[in-house]
């Protein structure tokens, strides 16, 4: 079955629902120029409250390694995923399982994989403005020729509305949304929520 994230919490509320509806994991931005941005304070009260069984995964973009681990350390994260420019040597210096961002511009975008040692790529939509978050798709079918080289979280673009289709020509490990089930930047939509996770979890291979 394929794994949900839902990205870019911010507030106690949404993780229930989240975690309710029947999400995988939750994605905590520790980017400050993000929208979704979130203090390490506060994403270390949401996580004690969270129930047993829910992967917690902090988002980073060209931070020191130092930092990464103690903000991961004071907020009990279990997975460190990577947005920003870091180098094979940078992840190998986090101590946390890391997922690796890559921004897809093209095939040749996949040409970096074999240089990580990772627990999964996620794939997003390139764009000259942002490390991601941008709500933009891109071609499904070069998600698919990644599956064949590791594990692969798709991102960028998807809704409740075309989420199956990706997974049908993708066949990733896991599903990663944020911006097209919110109300606003940081606070989440609950049906949009619901909607997402069940249409996913529908899906038999």
């Amino acid at each position: 079955m394929v794994k949900v994230k839902i990205c870019g919490i911010t507030n106690l509320e949404d993780a229930i629902t989240a975690v309710e509806a029947g999400a995988d994991a939750l994605g905590f931005v520790f980017y400050a120029a993000s929208p979704r941005h979130i203090f390490p304070e506060q994403a270390a009260d949401i996580i004690r409250a969270l129930p047993p069984f829910v992967q917690t995964v902090g988002l980073f973009v060209n931070e020191a390694s130092d930092t990464v681990n103690q903000i991961a350390d004071q907020c009990g994260l279990d997975i460190i995923q990577l947005h920003g420019d870091e180098s094979p040597d940078y992840s190998r210096a986090i101590r946390r399982r890391v997922i690796r961002a890559l921004r897809v511009k093209d095939i040749s975008s996949l040409d970096v994989m074999d240089t990580y040692a990772v627990s999964a790529f996620l794939l997003d939509a390139w764009s000259p403005d942002a490390y991601g978050g941008t709500g933009r798709t891109f071609n499904w079918e070069i998600a698919a020729h990644a599956s064949k080289r590791g594990r692969i979280i798709l991102a960028g673009g998807l809704t409740p509305e075309n989420v199956t289709e990706s997974i049908r020509l993708s066949r990733p490990y896991g599903v990663d949304v944020s911006s097209s089930v919110e109300i606003e930047p940081g606070r989440k939509d609950a049906a949009r929520v619901r909607e997402f996770i069940r249409n996913v979890k529908e899906i038999r291979s």
